[in-house]
């Protein structure tokens, strides 16, 4: 780049007026926004002037033979190797950020200060957006809806939140790979978000091939509406700089509403120390292809505040790039709090024949995360070791008001004063920004900051606040938190509920520790229980593994002198964070929680009978294995594809009903894959019995087939029929149904089957049922029937349950069939049948089917479900006959009762 002269008319007190063009021309440059870009100050006049020039030709040539050109830059340049990492370039749209540490006073604590610059650069969190509009091909645009999507890759989990407008509620997000094959689908929920017009989900264990499409950005994400089964809206999922610094956004709709396919949105953030805007503009439909003769198009973009405009800036875009960077320079306090109360509205336009225009409202960014905070004696500015504990939860509205609750447990003394606070620069320098110490009472500061600043809403969404707690004994705070976002994890009970503070005054007898946390728990309509845990002050994980128990108060003041009757480990964990599901809790602990008298405790290696407690209340009428559960254990897909890890070693060598197999303890009812055939058989462990058996292949209904070397069964290879693939969008076009991971399948309400569970293929002692009305499958153990005979046998290896062996037919019967001129009989199942002889099927595990009649022909077998023509539904009793449904208009208790089975089976004579 080139400045061919001064700037021109440049007011005083704009001493990084330099700087800040040289920055404008830079991020046009980065975005291919090659034009003649010119800042105005409010009064729409013109305060300076850059020129500038195309660098493509000043690249160097690349050292490798195959160089790329990644998103964001001009040049191209060698692919980096697998050890290398270049963090910078993520961020380099975004080069304002300052060092956080200067001015600092070295004797404070400052070591859990965690800034979202350095969340974006941890390895296993990736952070991704969408734009997702109605077109542009393959689809032609059929709607003027905008949807926003922000995804999290967090390990193998990717976590999103979808703000939209001009939609209906969605019932389903789809994800799909470049050739649109359907890869995984997230029914929504009508409670899984926190406010209106937006939505919250998870698609959790990604595989391995499907995070490199996502990677290199060839996921495509579609929100499924009544209307349009196939998809309203769609976008790609692209890496995007600017996301880590995004602290203000909005969704840009058409001002046209018949301008179907137009959308955008905007990403905006403050600089550090200057009250610059810096925002990305990324549009979808503003330019219409061959519709110029110049390949520039004049955009205009303009800041408005109850249709008066404030800023405006000019610029050129092309078709193939019309996103779009830019600074505005120095907004006033006025323009500051406007921005922060959602009241600036952001106009994007072209102009000449074919001009289009796109608006919308700026707020605070949106998210499904959690804002919260643990505060602990560790982190106080100068640390203490009281075990008292601070819990807080928030949330930023979209009018700028800061809603806050702030529990306080266990403290030394007195509580004078609960502040919200930025980091300390000087020592003894406190900087406050709101007291919230007038709302507090019985240990609970519950209120609303009516006025924070732009300034304070962006660093409270950069993690750069606090929550600092000071006692009478602990003038300077006995307790401190950093406010951080938890990213969403699909606990509902975050937005109902105040987490459970775990304290180590409340461990008996209390533990003078300077750690804490906070838990939030839940149980499901199946009594599960779901928990989340964060704590804080423990120090770094060399210090030893954390795990966490619940128990029943009964052991209160009895530590280490018996064994715990009612304790259950949950999981151990080496972070600051844990969660998880418990689906077996026992009935003692389950009539605990609904007392109230139930505890969650946190131990460590410095204090393994618990370093902080707290208790836990959650009103049920359970009891153990679930009150909607028939009796025994349930079976969920998890529990298939792993060994339980929720108990500890030593209480699965003293369980009854464990197992010792191939070196390792099992507990009862696990599933796993033995170490000498992890391909092909599946091996469970039942009442101190080990019972291993190989995996039956699916049979397939396709032509051509594939036996890929990692599985055990072949697949299909070609696609679904024409048939088929309709069938199956008319489930879809129900929002009542469910998408069960196992097959990569969706199933209408009411579904019942066996489920595929990979690498374990069909699981026949499993059966899964799908609640259409909340999208949910669930899948629970066969029952088996009570046997009369004294030795049941298993008709086949894969047959999950036993059954009596049937009575072998007389010798000279069958005898007489083995004669070459006289009739074949018919062998079905494991049991032969004479010619003529008719009988009702078996088929596990809804045992006889009384509808269904089979007969031998000469050695072939027939079946067909009895029919009930329309002329007989007139009879009464036809319609008492339970066979006929469809006069009494009953709907099929499983599939395999829907569908009438006219197969011939060829059998051999006897």
């Amino acid at each position: 780049m080139e400045k061919d002269g001064e700037s021109q008319a440049m007011p005083e007190g704009h001493g990084l007026a330099n700087l800040e063009m040289v920055w404008h021309t830079l991020a046009r440059l980065s975005w291919g926004l090659l034009g003649p870009p010119q800042q105005r100050n409010h009064r729409g006049k013109p305060v300076g002037k850059v020129n500038c020039k195309n660098m493509k030709q000043d690249c160097p040539v690349p050292a490798c033979p195959r160089a790329t050109l990644l998103p964001g830059h001009c040049c191209h340049t060698c692919p980096k190797g697998p050890s290398e990492k270049s963090p910078a370039l993520r961020f380099d749209t975004f080069e304002y950020f300052q060092d956080k540490e200067d001015d600092l006073d070295k004797p404070y604590n400052d070591r859990s200060y965690l800034s979202s610059e350095g969340l974006a650069r941890d390895d296993a969190r990736t952070e991704f957006v969408a734009l997702l509009t109605s077109g542009p091909e393959p689809w032609h645009p059929t709607s003027s809806a905008v949807a926003k999507a922000r995804f999290t890759l967090l390990r193998s989990s990717l976590l999103f939140s979808i703000s939209y407008e001009r939609l209906g509620r969605p019932s389903r997000v789809r994800f799909s790979d470049p050739e649109g094959n359907v890869l995984f689908e997230h029914p929504v929920q009508k409670s899984a978000a926190p406010e209106d017009g937006m939505l919250c989900g998870m698609w959790r264990t990604v595989s391995k091939a499907n995070i490199q499409l996502l990677r290199g950005e060839q996921l495509r994400v579609s929100l499924i509406t009544r209307t349009q089964p196939s998809g309203e809206v769609h976008g790609h999922i692209l890496k995007h700089r600017a996301l880590f610094a995004e602290t203000f956004g909005a969704i840009l709709t058409s001002s046209d509403p018949s301008h179907l396919g137009a959308g955008g949105m905007a990403m905006l953030t403050l600089s550090d120390t200057e009250n610059n805007l810096h925002f990305i503009l990324m549009a979808r439909g503003l330019l219409e292809p061959g519709a110029r003769e110049s390949p520039w198009v004049p955009l205009r973009v303009r800041i408005l505040h109850q249709g008066q405009m404030l800023r405006e800036v000019h610029a050129n875009i092309t078709v193939e790039d019309p996103d779009f960077a830019e600074v505005l320079s120095d907004l006033s306090a006025q323009e500051l709090q406007w921005l922060v109360q959602g009241q600036l509205r952001i106009v994007a336009e072209t102009e000449g024949q074919h001009a289009r225009q796109l608006a919308g409202t700026i707020t605070t960014r949106r998210s499904c995360d959690t804002i919260q905070s643990v505060l602990c004696g560790a982190d106080a500015l100068l640390p203490t070791k009281t075990g008292a504990v601070g819990s807080a939860k928030l949330a930023l509205h979209e009018n700028g008001t800061l809603e806050y609750q702030v529990q306080v447990v266990g403290t030394a003394s007195e509580v004078v004063g609960i502040t919200l606070e930025t980091k300390p620069r000087r020592k003894s320098k406190r900087n406050i920004l709101f007291d919230m110490t007038p709302s507090y009472k019985d240990g609970l500061a519950w209120g609303a900051w009516q006025s924070p600043s732009a300034r304070d809403a962006h660093m409270l969404l950069q993690n750069e606040l606090f929550l600092n707690v000071a006692t009478k004994d602990w003038a300077e705070g006995e307790l401190r938190g950093q406010i951080i976002s938890l990213p969403y994890s699909g606990l509902l009970a975050r937005y109902t509920e105040m987490p459970v503070a775990l304290a180590g005054q409340l461990v008996s007898p209390p533990v003078h520790s300077g750690a804490g946390g906070h838990a939030w728990l839940s149980l499901d309509e199946h009594c599960h229980l779901h928990y989340e845990i964060s704590v804080a002050g423990l120090g770094r994980p060399s210090d030893g593994t954390v795990s966490a128990h619940i128990h029943g108060v009964a052991e209160l003041g009895e530590m280490g002198t018996r064994p715990h009757q009612h304790k259950r480990l949950l999981k151990g964990f080496y972070s600051t964070e844990a969660q998880g599901v418990v689906k077996d809790l026992d009935a003692d602990l389950l009539q605990h929680l609904a007392q109230g008298t139930a505890f969650l405790q946190v131990s460590t290696k410095a204090h393994p009978n618990g370093e902080m407690r707290g208790r836990v209340h959650i009103p049920n009428q359970c009891h153990a294995g679930g009150t909607r559960l028939a009796p025994g254990e349930s079976l969920g897909q998890a529990e298939l594809s792993e060994s339980t890890k929720t108990r500890d070693l030593e209480q699965l060598k003293k369980d009854p009903n464990s197992c010792f197999f191939e070196g390792q303890h099992r507990a009862h009812g696990t599933r796993w894959a033995p170490d000498y055939d992890k391909k092909c058989s599946i091996c469970s462990c039942q009442k101190r019995t080990v019972i291993c058996d190989p995996i039956l292949c699916q049979p397939l209904n396709c032509t051509h087939q594939v036996h890929p070397e990692e599985l055990c069964c072949p697949i299909c290879e070609e696609k679904k029929t024409e048939q088929e693939e309709l069938k199956l969008e008319r489930a879809r076009d129900s929002s009542e149904g469910c998408y069960f991971d196992g097959d990569k399948t969706w199933r209408g309400s009411g579904t019942r089957w066996h489920p595929v569970v990979p690498p374990f293929g069909l699981i026949k002692c499993a059966i899964c049922t799908c609640k259409g009305t909340t999208g949910e499958v669930h899948c629970e153990k066969v029952q088996c029937p009570r046997l009369t005979c004294a030795n049941p046998v298993r008709a086949s290896p894969s047959d999950c349950c036993k059954q009596c062996p049937a009575p072998e037919k007389s010798v000279p019967e069958l005898a007489d069939s083995m004669q070459a001129d006289a009739p074949r009989a018919c062998r079905f199942g494991r049991r032969w049948y004479l010619n003529n002889e008719s009988w009702h099927p078996s088929v596990p595990p809804f045992g006889e089917m009384k509808c269904i009649l089979c007969w031998c022909v000469s050695g072939e077998t027939h079946c067909q479900r009895q029919e009930c023509p329309p002329s007989a539904c007139a009879s009464p009793a036809t319609r008492d006959n339970p066979c006929c449904a469809k006069c009494r208009a009953l709907d099929a208790p499983s599939d395999a009762r829907e569908k009438v089975h006219d197969a011939k089976v060829e059998s051999r004579s006897h």
